[in-house]
């Protein structure tokens, strides 16, 4: 059997065993197909599962530095590589052809995109402002609420959409705000005054103000998809001309950011976002450097 027939009882496979979605069928498609194209060149003429089978890790290389050679990224690369593993495991199971020599290739080094906060400026507009265009109170009122508890407080937006009335900071009660984050960790967050104001206004504007209600409700009274805050933030950033990475969560990077570059420790921005890896945490301290070699030079000894 030839390799490209193989790669269509695979594509079958995934569509009627596994209910792969279309994009992901042509993903698969599309990244197998590429790995036997090249394979065709490399080895002479189009592969069999003979060839498949007696490949060799030089022959797995080759592929990846072809990849590579074509402009093909680290991420791009492990995306191919992990379909045409995939792949290698049906040949297995179907057609009982094992190759170990693709288990000893490594994954392409990948990095991780650094987190794109806004300036200053940009985040306390739309903490402050976000809500302006809207014709209702109420929700102008909402919005601004939402918007300045997630750069307030650095919360993810499922984290503060998942919040009840119960849990609101006002003025005059607690100074802090337990989460419930991802992996069901606690966190405990100091909610800022202007925060706790915004609060307080639209829980005057809110529909139910019970404590088990939801804090944030959309048009109907349920809970306020995120979607709903997504087009807001997007519609605000296109009148406001705010970079297109604008985003709620760009609101949480915003947080860690500033208080970096204020001084914060890593570690305590760690337990503020509820990060459970310090790796994680990190990543902030190459958005910011010139921040931080402002805060070195003001605090080390020999500055």
């Amino acid at each position: 059997m030839l390799a490209d027939a193989a790669r269509g009882e695979f594509l079958d496979w995934l569509a009627h065993e596994r209910r792969a979605s279309p994009l992901t069928l042509e993903a698969y498609g599309r990244d197998i197909g590429s790995f036997l194209g090249f394979l065709t060149g490399h080895l002479g003429g189009e592969p069999d599962l003979a060839a498949l089978g007696g490949l060799r890790l030089a022959d797995f290389r080759a592929w990846l530095a072809h990849e590579a050679g074509e402009g093909a990224g680290g991420t791009t690369r492990a995306r191919h590589l992990s379909a045409v593993r995939s792949f290698f495991r049906f040949l297995a199971r179907r057609h009982g052809l094992a190759n170990p020599q693709i288990r000893l290739l490594e994954s392409p080094k990948t990095r991780r995109p650094l987190p794109r906060a806004l300036t200053r400026g940009q985040a306390r507009a739309v903490a402050e402002d976000i809500g302006e265009e809207s014709e209702a109170a109420a929700m102008q009122a909402r919005d601004v609420a939402l918007f300045s508890l997630l750069y307030g407080c650095g919360l993810r937006i499922s984290e503060a959409l998942g919040l009840d009335v119960g849990a609101a900071p006002l003025p005059g009660g607690s100074a802090a705000l337990r989460v419930v984050g991802k992996g069901a960790k606690e966190r405990i967050v100091p909610v800022l005054p202007m925060v706790r104001a915004a609060m307080a206004v639209w829980l005057r504007h809110h529909p139910s103000p019970t404590p088990e209600a939801p804090l944030f409700t959309g048009a109907r009274g349920g809970r306020l998809n995120p979607g709903v805050a997504q087009r807001t933030m997007r519609d605000f950033r296109r009148h406001n001309g705010l970079p297109e990475h604008a985003t709620p969560h760009a609101l949480r990077h915003s947080f860690a950011t500033h208080l970096l570059a204020g001084g914060a420790d890593l570690r305590s921005i760690q337990d503020l976002l509820g990060h459970a890896s310090l790796s994680t945490t990190q990543r902030y301290t190459s958005v910011d450097e010139a921040g931080l070699l402002e805060v070195w030079h003001r605090t080390h000894p020999r500055g």
